[in-house]
């Protein structure tokens, strides 16, 4: 793939920003996630969930597709002024200009609760659990907790970029040094030396 400027991946399939704002999708069509709409343009970011996509526009506006039978895809009427996305396992979320968190879709574990009063967010990831990174550089998690992906380690601050695995989380903090915590099954947070 030739002028690509973001990525994005999830265990079924990849999908692809290239410079001239459209996407392309490839790998498993099991659920039709690499049918991206054919009049996606002006795409500005991507995130691919368990079964699912999103992009985002350059207008603020969220497009979904792929696997629908949990509502993941269907983006609540009237959203706008999108700055990221984020697709869980089985639920999407959307980051707003004001500072605030939208969610949709699977409900089963919280995933699509967004805690009350959440605000200042600068950042979004999710798995089958969220994070958010706030401005003041903390961070609030919430959703499926079997593994205790959602329980931020006390004191943790200083955060200025995340990750969530299906159920595990990562944070990076301005010096240098990456979090982990949750699942540990595959070693997926025990950090290597150095």
């Amino acid at each position: 793939i030739n002028n690509a400027v973001a990525a994005a991946g999830s265990d079924r399939s990849s999908a692809a920003l290239r410079s001239d704002r459209t996407v392309l999708v490839w790998g498993s069509n099991q659920f039709r996630q690499t049918n991206a709409p054919p009049d996606l343009t002006n795409a500005v970011a991507l995130s691919s969930g368990g079964g699912h996509n999103l992009a985002l526009r350059e207008d603020g506006i969220v497009v979904a597709w792929g696997f629908n039978g949990l509502g993941q895809t269907n983006v609540p009427p009237g959203l706008s002024n999108v700055v990221a996305i984020a697709a869980g396992e089985l639920h999407s979320l959307a980051l707003k200009n004001d500072g605030t968190v939208t969610a949709w879709g699977y409900n089963d574990d919280g995933a699509t609760n967004v805690p009350p009063g959440l605000t200042n967010v600068v950042a979004i990831a999710a798995g089958y659990h969220n994070l958010a990174l706030k401005g003041d550089g903390t961070l609030v998690s919430w959703g499926y907790n079997g593994t205790g992906q959602t329980n931020v380690p006390a004191g943790l601050s200083n955060i200025i970029a995340i990750s969530a695995g299906s159920f595990h989380s990562l944070a990076l903090k301005n010096d240098g040094s990456l979090v982990t915590w949750g699942d540990n099954s595959s070693l997926q947070t025990t950090l290597p030396p150095g």
